[in-house]
């Protein structure tokens, strides 16, 4: 089944059959799904094939179709050797019913040479258009039937064998071109190797499927060598090139407990990594089957094309019936001349090129995205991302990195030393398991200061006895608590604050020592994403359960002008509905767990930094798996650009159809001239719906 037509007929045939309870199809993959029971299976084979249609049942649920499933019209390579031999006796009939003598002899050679083309090219049409027109369906097949039959009938042989070649010729050459963005998600599937090396019980490395690793297995993967299945390192250092799963197009160190994801390359040393999820159930396994689900609903502007299409072939073939009949009583024309124009008509009655502009554009666009690390879950949202006027964007984890750091430490006092002070402080720290401890004892030189005494100051802090003196490292109420604050110090700790960033106090009982600054940095991509946002017409906005402190300070680094802090989810969701009356279609971005509520709400989710989340990925309706907020304006670029391809395309199909029908009534359009404008015009679609593949380049 190759169009939105046949897979109606496919439908027509199953619907209302006894044990068949849901059909699901994936043209993209030319693959159906048929729920139902064990006994429908025979039944529901039997009402396919009298459809015309030869099903291949897959061993497997969800398996693939295998790569070159025959195409009815010659896909295949082993075709074209026939289809050349019938263009050739098609040419051979072209010319003796030119040159040959008008005689019953050479007249019986011609025609036995046309109609060995019609055989060889047709053997596929006709038997799907006689099913077809047994069933009453217009169908191109059944148009292409009855106009070759009724021009040969008429004594136009030579032209009904080249337009049957022609066309034969011109349905193998779409269908290559079709699978194109059929193939451009399935080709990720190569990217995963087949075998992997893993540790046997006595240590030794072996090399199996990778079908058969297990959750909790150890694998080692070699330089230059592709990860098999998701994992995380447990041994040694690597750069890895995660750019098939996130769309990144510098490679990623990765030290042990980082993750690594199936499909991607190791480009430099020897790691070990333990299995955390079956080739079955990697990131990119999870990528494909969102791919091709999505490939499978229906955008908007297809169902209005479909809807469309369903009307427009009965409407010709009742004006291809109307000239043949009234063309002699009204025009004057002679009855073969009347018929002649009326097959004419025939030819470019079925809207194909028209009803495949649609899903060979969004399948390139979604394929195109999910290049870039953009996993799209559905055409609709393809086309919708182009409306959006305003974009709410969390905080911790979209704009910045989503783990605090140490930016800013001084010595408070005046009397103790800087190196002093880091030693105490980092050996305080050290015992803490707060974010915000953790991120103090990253910044600073460890050191072999002895410290006794522990206690954890629940919600302040944490106490300690270094070299005699008992010294306390937590937050500004500590320090009011213990009555340490000063105008002094209060005016040191007001920048930082204003700042958003959190401060830490090292104070020991005669007063405070020093300051530490911490702060969840704004990405580097942050400011340039927001820009580009911007540049398209959308407002950005920020959404935050931080203080209005931190959200303004944050929101002025990345370039927005509206920060909203101190929201709970529920206050997240009616921001969001304010932002739709004020602005119109919104999206909004965030972690696709906290922000459920939110999500749910906006016109469009988009969960933020998802490779290898099933939370996120299932939340939201655009998943971009790294967390580089710059692919959210290139969703919003390539949604505009496919719409843009979606109209030509329609443009396209609609005018060569419109003129085509005028020249065949009114002017001197030959079947030859129809067959080129029917399938030149699908060839024109396809060809440019898969410029959009192009946009699949990944930047940085």
């Amino acid at each position: 089944m190759d169009c939105a037509v046949e897979e109606a007929e496919i439908r027509r045939a199953l619907e209302g059959l006894a044990g068949v309870r849901g059909l699901r199809f994936q043209l993209a993959q030319r693959l159906l799904t048929v729920e139902a029971d064990p006994s429908a299976l025979e039944p529901a084979m039997a009402a396919i094939r009298r459809a015309g249609f030869d099903p291949q049942p897959l061993a497997g649920a969800g398996e693939a179709p295998a790569d070159g499933h025959p195409h009815d019209h010659g896909a295949t390579p082993s075709a074209w050797p026939r289809l050349v031999a019938a263009l050739l006796l098609a040419v051979a009939a072209e010319v003796l019913g030119h040159v040959a003598p008008d005689s019953m002899a050479w007249r019986g050679a011609g025609l036995a040479v046309a109609a060995g083309a019609i055989g060889l090219a047709g053997f596929g049409v006709y038997r799907k258009g006689l099913v077809a027109l047994r069933h009453g369906r217009l169908n191109i097949n059944a148009l292409m039937t009855v106009a070759v039959s009724g021009a040969f009938a008429i004594g136009q042989w030579p032209e009904a064998a080249m337009v049957m070649a022609l066309y034969a010729i011109a349905e193998a050459i779409e269908a290559r071109a079709v699978d194109r963005a059929r193939h451009a998600i399935q080709g990720l599937l190569a990217l995963a190797p087949d075998t992997a090396e893993l540790r046997q019980a006595d240590g030794r490395w072996a090399e199996v499927a990778v079908a058969q690793l297990a959750v909790g297995a150890t694998v080692r993967v070699k330089p230059g060598g592709r990860v098999p299945v998701d994992g995380v390192v447990r041994a040694g250092r690597t750069s890895i090139n995660q750019a098939p799963v996130t769309g990144e197009s510098l490679p990623v160190d990765k030290a042990v407990g980082d993750p690594v994801f199936a499909g991607t390359v190791n480009e430099s040393g020897t790691f070990e990594m333990e299995v955390t999820a079956p080739a079955s159930g990697s990131t990119l396994a999870r990528i494909i089957h969102a791919v091709e689900q999505a490939q499978a609903t229906r955008a908007p502007t297809q169902g209005l094309v479909d809807r469309f299409a369903a009307a427009y072939t009965p409407a010709v073939f009742a004006i291809a019936v109307g000239v043949a009949l009234a063309g002699p009583w009204l025009l004057g024309w002679t009855w073969l001349q009347a018929v002649y124009k009326a097959l004419v008509l025939l030819v470019i009655a079925c809207p194909c090129a028209l009803v495949i502009s649609t899903p060979v554009t969004i399948v390139s666009g979604l394929a195109a995205a999910a290049r870039r690390g953009i996993l799209i879950k559905g055409g609709i949202h393809l086309e919708q991302a182009r409306r959006l006027k305003a974009v709410a964007l969390d905080k911790t984890g979209t704009l910045t990195e989503g783990r605090p750091r140490l930016v800013d430490w001084a010595v408070v006092d005046g009397v103790t030393a800087p190196a002093v002070a880091e030693h105490i402080a980092v050996v305080l720290a050290s015992h803490s398991d707060h974010p915000v401890s953790r991120a103090i004892a990253a910044g600073l030189t460890p050191n072999a200061v002895e410290a006794r005494q522990f206690t954890a100051l629940a919600g302040r802090g944490v106490q300690a006895e270094v070299a005699g003196v008992t010294y306390v490292l937590g937050n500004h109420r500590l320090i009011e608590e213990r009555g340490q604050c000063s105008p002094a110090l209060e005016a040191r700790l007001a920048p930082h604050e204003e700042a958003g960033r959190t401060v830490t106090l090292l104070a020991s009982p005669e007063g405070v020592v020093a300051l530490f600054a911490v702060a969840d940095m704004i990405k580097p991509s942050s400011r340039e994403a927001v820009a580009a946002l911007r540049a398209l017409g959308i407002t950005p906005v920020m959404l935050t359960g931080d203080n209005q402190a931190t959200a303004s300070a944050v929101a002025r680094e990345a370039g927005i002008d509206q920060a909203r802090g101190h929201l709970l989810p529920e206050d997240k969701l009616a921001a969001i509905q304010a932002l739709q009356r004020e602005h119109g279609p919104t999206a909004m971005a965030g972690d696709g767990i906290n922000d459920a509520p939110a999500l749910a709400q906006a016109d469009i989710g988009v969960a933020m930094g998802a490779a290898g989340t099933d939370i996120a990925m299932e939340a939201a309706d655009i998943v971009v798996m790294n967390d580089d907020l710059r692919r959210l304006a290139e969703t919003v670029s390539l949604s505009r650009a496919t719409h843009a391809v979606l109209w030509q395309n329609i443009v396209l199909a609609l005018g060569i159809k419109a003129v085509f029908l005028v020249l065949a009534v009114f002017g001197s359009a030959s079947m030859w001239m129809a067959v080129f404008a029917d399938m030149g015009a699908s060839l024109l679609v396809v060809f440019n719906g898969l410029r959009l593949l192009r946009a699949g380049g990944r930047t940085a």
